[in-house]
């Protein structure tokens, strides 16, 4: 189990990641598929695409997932992982991009985010192991065959830990986004006062850090409407993860060591929360078979601050993975 000295004694959050929206979809009940929309979907990170099935997934320990697809239902699937404090709406920018729209696109909520399901217990956070199960049960429940996997930030450790518990033989490779390798302090970077005031017991100690840790997100930041969308969606997620997650055991030598299919890491050399260059060299001492991009202009979000670059890079990714 890994600790970074900033987390220590605090209640919300790891320097992670907060990303993503408070509204929430109905869902349809398990097993049931949800009417599909006509309406099309808009390039807009602001606005939500239209989504063609939602339903749940049931964990191995009981936790229910909000799953939803979209895209072509019979292309090549990916399946977005996203980061703490975030949900499935973290991925707009790919879900709403025309040039995605061949492959079917996966997203759901992680344990303790958006509509999934939010235990009490620390164990069902601090083992990495759960939230691999997690990944499974949605990759079971969906069908997706070979899928690319995309985890951003703390979503990547949650690909490591279902490296290291399935291995790569399910997929067909994996993209990390602002990755979380491992929660050291030479791999995160510190922000011990807006951490502690995130611990606060004052409500508006605690709800001006939520604000200043989400513009730690962005060198350049989303319009209004999306930053006012992607800091209500914290109110979503459960105090006993926030409180939790910063003890999560990562199994980084076992996951990210073992990859023998294609692996692309992209970081924003300007990414205020997770070091880039100490992560993307760590990650490659684990294996020297990935590939690594560092987006100049871009901060820990790369993927919704520059989302044409980003959707390019990852359908060229698709593309060579299921080639192979």
């Amino acid at each position: 189990m890994l600790h970074h000295p900033s987390f220590h004694g605090l209640r919300p959050t790891l320097a992670a990641l907060a990303l993503t929206v408070a509204a929430a979809a109905g869902l349809a009940p398990a097993g049931a598929h949800a009417a599909p929309t006509q309406a099309e979907a808009k390039p807009a990170v602001a606005t939500s695409p239209a989504l063609s099935r939602q339903y749940r997934v049931t964990a191995p320990d009981g936790v229910t997932l909000a799953v939803q697809e979209s895209g072509n239902p019979d292309g090549p699937p990916v399946v977005f992982v996203h980061g703490l404090l975030g949900s499935r709406l973290s991925w707009d920018a790919q879900v709403a991009s025309a040039r995605l729209q061949r492959y079917r696109l996966i997203t759901y909520d992680l344990r303790g985010h958006g509509l999934s399901g939010k235990p009490v217990a620390a164990e069902a956070y601090t083992d990495g192991r759960r939230w691999a199960d997690d990944l499974a049960a949605v990759m079971a429940a969906s069908g997706a065959r070979d899928p690319v996997l995309v985890g951003w930030s703390l979503g990547a450790a949650v690909v490591t830990n279902y490296l290291a518990a399935y291995g790569d033989g399910r997929i067909a490779g994996a993209v990390y986004v602002g990755g979380v390798i491992e929660l050291e302090p030479t791999q995160i970077a510190p922000h011990p006062d807006v951490y502690r005031d995130l611990a606060s017991t004052d409500l508006r100690t605690q709800l001006d850090a939520e604000r200043a840790f989400l513009a730690l997100c962005f060198q350049t930041e989303p319009e209004a409407v999306t930053f006012q969308r992607l800091l209500a969606n914290a109110a979503l997620a459960s105090s006993e993860m926030v409180a939790a997650v910063p003890s999560m055991s990562i199994a980084a030598r076992e996951g990210l060591g073992e990859v023998r299919k294609p692996l692309l890491l992209v970081y924003g050399a300007r990414d205020a929360l997770v070091q880039a260059v100490p992560s993307m060299e760590r990650a490659k001492h684990l294996n020297r078979r990935l590939r690594g991009i560092v987006y100049d202009g871009a901060g820990h979000a790369p993927f919704l601050e520059e989302p044409d670059r980003f959707n390019g890079d990852l359908a060229a990714f698709i593309e060579d993975a299921i080639r192979r």
